[in-house]
């Protein structure tokens, strides 16, 4: 039964409308899967090394224990955001005698070989293999390895019971910040406590027996769990749900741009795709830490407009990038109403740009830095403001692709066409290549005059550029009807 279900997996995945119009989007993430499994196979086969020439009074494996709780922690995060859970089309075989039981197990099965877990792999057992080979005693290498994957799959089964929890989710976060800061301000040797735990796993390889029983105690949580709602009638029956109304009064003051600013407010809040572009305010304000703290890039001014334009326009770029596909399931019905298109598109225009300001304001304390990062950033939000906004809107004219929002947004490529991946050229690309090359030519300070100067030519020119947008959108509007129709 098992190889049946397997047989009718394969043939779902490989005849969807998804696989057949997506081949190329396939083909790339393919390619990006085998640089990762490279990368971490790498970083495996020559991790021992590395930590023995960067710490050369320490014990690799002691290094590297002592870093595990982050890693885990680290994992949890990134499951949540990107891993999605199995499905399958369970409603025909419940008329069936086909055991509910078998059901069950087959979807859990099916997480446990998740190329989630077996990313990990290729740094484990590669540095486990070197750890051997530089003569570590192997019981207390395999007992440490089979920990490894045993907390793996504990972490998959985990994220089972914590995905649609968001609580749990901004806990892990939490614990995640407060670890670091205990370890930050030697408080606490957290990381190190816990490595002391899996040093122990290596010196009594029969402690890797506590991860199994863990591991037991997940996967019957989850079957149970599961079990539980594995019956037709659970299908079929209705669901009704309470949606707390949030009190959006503040955006009368855009007076006929409220009713469409309060409609995408409650479209980013009720959905879990659109609720994506929300956690992306974050992500941008925080995207510039990454950088910033390596002295490498001090003197590395093109990085400043990286980090500028996409710390600014974190929310541009995520939301901006599928309009209107974030309105696709009611796009007929939107375009039968007695609106202005103009109105339609201002309203996005002006939810894009508050984004920006915001995210700037916020990261003025990026000047402990140095000025010039906070001049670079200045620049960078009136060159989203001015260009990019505008180039991202008309980009949108070309959108043909529904979007669920009911899905999760991590690794959902679903309303992703050529225009999501082109788009980044104008985007980030032409103002890190114009502003290396002028303060290459010429200097740092006229490198920032020049985008100003794009920029704010672009809002002096903002009624005649939305002019040619909306008319563009237009002249593509029962296109979009036509497409946001078709299922994919």
């Amino acid at each position: 039964m098992i190889a049946h279900f397997v047989n009718l997996e394969w043939k779902q995945y490989f005849r969807s409308s998804y696989w057949q119009k997506s081949i190329f989007l396939n083909i790339l993430l393919g390619f990006f899967a085998l640089y990762f499994m490279a990368t971490f196979l790498i970083i495996g086969i020559g991790g021992y090394f590395i930590l023995k020439e960067q710490f050369p009074t320490q014990d690799p494996l002691v290094v590297v224990n002592s870093f595990l709780l982050y890693a885990f922690l680290g994992d949890l995060i990134f499951r949540y955001m990107m891993q999605k859970l199995p499905v399958m089309n369970i409603k025909p075989m419940l008329l069936l005698p086909i055991s509910k039981n078998k059901i069950v197990h087959f979807l859990l099965i099916k997480s446990a070989i998740s190329f989630f877990n077996t990313f990990a792999l290729f740094f484990y057992i590669p540095f486990a293999v070197v750890l051997i080979r530089e003569g570590y005693d192997t019981s207390g290498v395999l007992g440490w390895l089979f920990s490894m994957i045993l907390l793996t799959q504990c972490a998959n089964f985990f994220n089972f019971l914590i995905n649609k929890n968001n609580q749990v989710f901004v806990g892990l976060i939490a614990l995640l910040i407060v670890g670091y800061l205990i370890h930050y301000f030697e408080i606490f040797n957290l990381s190190g406590f816990v490595g002391q735990g899996f040093d122990g796993v290596y010196e009594n390889p029969i402690y890797a027996l506590i991860f199994v029983v863990l591991l037991v105690l997940l996967y019957q949580t989850n079957y149970k769990q599961l079990r539980n709602e594995v019956y037709l009638d659970a299908i079929i029956s209705e669901k009704s749900k309470e949606v707390a109304a949030a009190d959006l009064s503040f955006a009368d003051r855009f007076g006929d741009l409220a009713p469409f600013i309060k409609n995408d407010l409650r479209l980013m809040m009720r959905n879990k795709r659109t609720k994506s572009s929300i956690w992306m305010l974050v992500v941008g304000l925080l995207y510039g830490l990454i950088f910033y703290t390596q002295p490498i890039y001090a003197d590395m001014e093109v990085i400043f407009v990286l980090v500028g334009i996409f710390s600014t326009g974190a929310f541009l770029m995520n939301f901006g990038q599928f309009i209107p596909a974030w309105d696709s399931s009611y796009y007929k019905m939107l375009m039968s109403q007695n609106i202005k298109y103009e109105r339609y598109l201002k309203s996005k225009f002006m939810i894009m740009t508050i984004s920006i300001v915001l995210l700037f304001v916020l990261g003025i304390p990026y000047v402990y830095f140095g000025w010039k990062i906070l001049a670079v950033h200045f620049a960078a939000m009136i060159y989203n403001i001015g260009v990019n906004t505008h180039v991202i809107m008309y980009g949108g004219s070309f959108n043909r692709k529904k979007i669920n929002l009911d899905e999760k947004a991590a690794f959902n490529y679903q309303g992703t066409g050529a225009v999501q991946w082109l788009i980044g050229i104008p985007l980030m690309l032409f103002p890190m290549a114009l502003f290396g090359l002028i303060s290459w030519l010429v200097n740092f300070e006229t490198a920032v005059i020049t985008l100003l100067i794009l920029g704010f030519a672009g809002i002096a020119f903002h009624k005649q550029l939305m002019l040619l947008i909306t008319k563009k959108y237009q002249e593509s509007k029962y296109k979009m009807i036509h497409a946001f129709n078709q299922e994919n």
